[in-house]
């Protein structure tokens, strides 16, 4: 991989990895219609490394209210004495689903999960439920509904969106929209979604990139240019990715996800078509 592969492919992790779009799938299909190797599942999860930055930097002052709730509580022997240190323990349960899924499923993830078949139904078949997800919203908010926030998730609002991450282990499938579409389900509104979605996420990408980069780490470190190829795809991921946080949360405060969804199904329904016609290798 050259440095403008990295750069690109970078920018392209940055900006789909928070937008309900796939940055797997993104990952997968242009270095493929680009006539570039398929960077692999490892590399894409060695550069999530840098859009977790971006959400450990935007979102520093939760974090660190969460965490010091989280130890805090601990400590006095009331785990679940505050919002905050309820939040901490309901990333934990929602990130079990993902970890077990993660590794039972792991050679297929790695590999039978990243034909362009799964990528194409992926993109498709949630699109079709998070529009399912936005009608359900829409019937609460006209019968003067108004959607849950973060202070008010319960238990099982933790249990559901916790599963939905773990769909996200199949490339096309977007960690974002998934958890988005498992918090507008459990009547979360779309900022609230999209915002525990983020603070969701920390512990299963950190995880997943630690892992993959000390797995690789004799390839990546095996040259100079390797080395530079990774450091520059994760700066561009963090720059690209913090400014995509800013403005999805700005977005979803005034617009639903029906950009999102019928960006989904064009991009689907276009591989199938590349595919078809012999275009495009699955």
């Amino acid at each position: 991989m050259n440095l403008l592969q990295a750069i690109v492919l970078g920018i392209v992790q940055g900006l789909t990895e928070f937008l309900p779009i796939s940055s797997s799938a993104h990952l997968r299909f242009l270095p493929a219609l680009l006539g570039w190797t398929d960077p692999g599942a490892a590399f894409t999860a060695v550069i999530q490394i840098g859009t977790l930055l971006a959400v450990l930097i935007y979102f520093a002052k939760d974090i660190a209210s969460i965490a010091g709730a989280f130890v805090s509580g601990i400590l006095k022997g009331k785990p679940l004495d505050t919002t905050e240190a309820r939040t901490g323990w309901m990333i934990m349960v929602g990130t079990i689903p993902i970890v077990v899924f993660g590794l039972l499923f792991k050679k297929h993830i790695e590999t039978t999960l990243r034909s362009l078949y799964w990528v194409s139904a992926s993109m498709i078949l949630l699109a079709l439920l998070l529009s399912l997800a936005e009608h359900h919203l829409r019937s609460r908010m006209q019968q003067g509904l108004r959607g849950k926030s973060i202070r008010e998730l319960g238990w099982m609002d933790a249990i559901v969106i916790g599963l939905a991450q773990a769909v996200a282990l199949i490339p096309g499938s977007s960690r974002s929209g998934v958890t988005i579409t498992g918090g507008l389900f459990m009547n979360l509104d779309r900022e609230t979604a999209a915002r525990y979605s983020f603070l969701l996420s920390i512990p299963s990408v950190f995880a997943a990139g630690i892992f993959e980069l000390y797995k690789t780490r004799a390839e990546i470190m095996a040259s100079t240019g390797n080395m530079a190829a990774i450091a520059v795809a994760s700066l561009c991921a963090f720059i690209v990715g913090y400014l995509s946080i800013a403005f999805l949360l700005t977005y979803l405060r005034r617009h639903t996800t029906t950009v999102f969804i019928a960006y989904r199904l064009l991009v689907g329904t276009l591989l199938i078509v590349l595919m078809a016609t012999g275009r495009l290798m699955p």
